[in-house]
C-alpha cells in the first residue's frame, strides 16, 4: 500500500478537502485574564486614592472649620487688647482727681483729651470713621434727624448740630449720627 503524502501550498493555506487546524485560544484568554487582572488592580488603586483624597479633604475641611470657629470666637481679642490702655488711663484720671494735686476740672479735661486722642488713634487703625458734623447734609443712610430748626443763611437739610456722633466701620454704619437739621 502506498501512502500518499499530501502537500500544502507555500502560502500556508490548507489543501481543499483537508481538515483545518484551529488555533488555540488559550494564550489569548490568559492575555485577557491578565488584562482584566491589571484593570482590576488599577480600579482598586484608584478607589484607594479616591478614598485617601476624600479623607484628606474631610480632614482639611474639619481643620478649616475649627480654625474659622476659633477666629470668630476670638475676633474681638485684638480690639479688646487695644482698649486696655484706655481703661488704664481712665483709672489714672480717677486716681489723680482723688489726690487733688491740681484743680479737678483741669485734670479731668487733660485726662479726657488724652483718652480721646488714643481712641481716635485706634479708630484710625481699625478703619472706624466718625460721621455727622455741622455743615454736612442729611443722608438717611448715615444720619437720624432728631429735630428740625429753621436758621436763616443755612441750606435745607443742612446739619446744624450733632447730638451724638455716628461711626462707620469701613463701609458699614456702626451707629447713625443723631442730628438737628435745618428746614426752610
Amino acid at each position: 500500500m502506498s501512502v500518499e503524502k499530501k502537500s500544502t501550498p507555500k502560502n500556508g493555506s490548507p489543501i481543499a478537502g483537508e481538515p483545518t487546524k484551529k488555533k488555540s485560544t488559550k494564550p489569548r484568554l490568559s492575555g485577557d485574564k491578565k488584562k482584566i487582572l491589571e484593570l482590576t488592580n488599577q480600579v482598586a488603586e484608584l478607589k484607594d486614592k479616591r478614598l485617601r483624597l476624600k479623607a484628606e479633604f474631610e480632614n482639611f475641611r474639619k481643620r478649616r472649620d475649627k480654625e474659622m470657629l476659633r477666629m470668630f470666637e476670638y475676633e474681638g481679642e485684638g480690639i479688646l487688647k487695644d482698649l486696655l490702655p484706655i481703661v488704664d488711663d481712665l483709672e489714672r484720671v480717677v486716681n489723680v482727681v482723688k489726690s487733688e494735686t491740681k484743680k479737678d476740672d483741669v485734670i479731668i479735661n487733660d485726662g479726657m483729651k488724652l483718652i480721646i486722642a488714643k481712641i481716635e488713634k485706634y479708630f484710625t487703625k481699625w478703619q472706624v470713621q466718625p460721621i455727622g458734623k455741622p455743615g454736612d447734609f442729611l443722608d438717611i443712610d448715615l444720619h437720624d434727624a432728631m429735630m428740625v430748626k429753621t436758621e436763616k443763611g443755612k441750606k435745607d437739610n443742612e446739619i446744624l448740630e450733632v447730638f451724638e456722633k455716628g461711626y462707620k466701620y469701613k463701609d458699614h454704619v456702626l451707629r447713625h449720627a443723631k442730628v438737628i437739621v435745618n428746614k426752610k
